[in-house]
């Protein structure tokens, strides 16, 4: 199913589309069924990562300290200079900041068994990627967003986002507890790694079954906003190739490192977006246009990072 998510989201938006069109009245009840799924969907990927294992993740310093250099000190500056590059629309810039600026924590880590990278440290490190860009997201936003974003952005409109990203993640870890305690639990987490596939899927549908209409409307951005994404694809795993070079990593962990770089973590930025008032919903749908971006960009760092780029 992870092979072939892009043909799910892609099968998902198209009826969600043809619903929200054609029946513009089912949107208030698409938007109130979205938080109680996108809360689904962050718990289930959640409780994937090993929480309460952050000290796993610190025994390889030299691969670790590549990870947070590249995620959290290369490529937020490389994001702000993309938006510079963009028309001057709060919306759309919006957009790609928080489509580009928070590292993936889940499905990243299928990509490095895929692409035949170091799978165990994928796994270490994506508590310290959740945790950190849960902190730093807010700065960048301020460092980058400035006015624009405090104009559409109250606290009274930001914590209903908050509380759903916050109450998963809790969840998520008294749930790793709760596995751990006994052997026999862990076929839970193997059942919960199912979900999150086919909940990305119900999203998608019901972001596109609310927002048909901005949909068609933003039809003129793709050719916008698809080369930014496309251009960031190729920034991330150059990226990779010199710091695993800086940093002497072995090729399995450089590639492991180029999938970090280049996955971002859209739907933990979701709630964000959706919290948003009127007249910023292109923020939602960019991020939406991002992730398929990505998914078929992964096909491509599929064939090119094992055989080219980190080749042995």
């Amino acid at each position: 199913m992870e092979r072939r998510q892009v043909w799910v989201y892609l099968a998902a938006i198209a009826p969600g589309l043809v619903l929200g069109t054609f029946a513009p009245q089912i949107g208030p009840a698409f938007e109130m069924l979205l938080w109680p799924v996108l809360g689904a969907l962050l718990y289930a990927t959640f409780v994937q990562i090993p929480l309460l294992h952050l000290a796993d993740a610190c025994r390889d310093r030299r691969f670790i300290t590549a990870v947070l250099i590249g995620n959290f000190l290369l490529i937020p500056p490389v994001v702000w200079g993309m938006v510079a590059l963009l028309p001057p629309d709060p919306a759309l810039r919006l957009g790609v900041l928080l489509a580009l600026l928070v590292p993936c924590t889940d499905w990243f880590i299928t990509l490095s068994k895929l692409g035949k990278g170091d799978v165990p440290r994928a796994i270490a490190v994506t508590p310290i990627n959740l945790l950190l860009q849960l902190a730093l997201l807010p700065l960048y936003l301020w460092m980058m967003a400035g006015a624009d974003l405090s104009a559409a952005l109250t606290p009274a409109d930001v914590w209903p986002a908050v509380v759903l990203v916050l109450a998963p993640l809790g969840l998520a870890a008294l749930s790793e507890r709760w596995m751990e305690a006994r052997p026999e639990r862990a076929t839970t987490r193997e059942r919960l790694a199912w979900w999150p596939v086919p909940l990305l899927a119900v999203v998608v549908f019901l972001i596109a079954g609310a927002q048909a209409g901005t949909a068609v409307e933003a039809l003129a951005l793709l050719p916008i906003v698809v080369p930014v994404f496309i251009g960031f694809l190729i920034v991330a795993a150059l990226m990779a190739r010199a710091l695993a070079s800086a940093f002497r990593l072995e090729v399995a962990q450089g590639r492991t490192l180029a999938f970090s770089l280049g996955t971002r973590n859209s739907f933990v930025v979701l709630p964000f977006a959706l919290t948003l008032p009127a007249g910023w919903e292109v923020v939602a749908l960019v991020i939406v246009v991002q992730s398929l971006v990505e998914l078929f960009g992964m096909v491509m760092y599929l064939w090119w990072l094992p055989r080219r780029l980190f080749a042995k």
